[in-house]
């Protein structure tokens, strides 16, 4: 499979109505887009979720928690969050995600907005990031099965001192026991989650 054939093939170049000040290769449809991906996996990479647009969204608008510092997203998805991390001042920034679409379109997006990042394919939840001083995790908490481990893994990640902030619009399966650092009404996501304005949130995880 070409890669970046698919993603170019299935999106247009567009701007998250919450973070407008990024360019991303984006599908209109999810559905007709994982068919047309011929993937057995959805293809997350193709969206904007509202908790990744929150996380862009609070790291652009305070970038002394990234400036200067060693920034891992996890299942990065489009990179969104990842590029936001380069445009606040990231000393190094990495985009780690399972899906080779979404590598390939973490590249195209990457350059879309001019900047350099690392993109790695890696199973953060079995394998967390080790040398991250800032983690950024936008929707991990969509599946019952991918849950828990995700949110081990960046607990492991917070133990080790690293910050941990995650984007997310209180999905059932994420913890009700979580400060909200700062909320946001994300609009159009009609295409992706339950309703078209969105009340997300990005959550700090401490240690236990």
């Amino acid at each position: 499979m070409d890669e970046r054939a698919v993603v170019l093939d299935l999106t247009r170049t567009a701007s998250p109505p919450l973070v407008p000040e990024v360019r991303l290769r984006l599908a209109e449809e999810p559905f007709a887009a994982w068919t047309a991906a011929r993937s057995e996996d959805p293809p997350y990479w193709a969206f904007a979720w509202a908790g990744g647009q929150a996380l862009a969204r609070y790291v652009l608008d305070r970038p002394d928690i990234v400036a200067g510092r060693r920034v891992a997203d996890v299942a990065s998805g489009s990179g969104l969050v990842a590029i936001a991390a380069c445009l606040a001042g990231a000393r190094h920034v990495t985009a780690y995600d399972v899906d080779p679409l979404s590598l390939s379109a973490i590249v195209e997006n990457a350059a879309l907005n001019d900047v350099e990042l690392e993109a790695v394919r890696s199973d953060v939840a079995a394998s967390p990031p080790d040398a991250a001083d800032v983690v950024l995790a936008g929707d991990v908490c969509y599946d019952p099965d991918m849950a828990p481990p995700m949110l081990a893994a960046l607990r492991a990640c917070a133990e080790r001192g690293a910050t941990v902030l995650v984007g997310d619009p209180r999905r059932a399966y994420f913890p009700r026991d979580l400060h909200a650092e700062a909320e946001y009404d994300v609009p159009s996501t009609g295409n992706v989650e339950e309703r078209d304005l969105t009340r997300t949130a990005v959550f700090r995880l401490h240690t236990s």
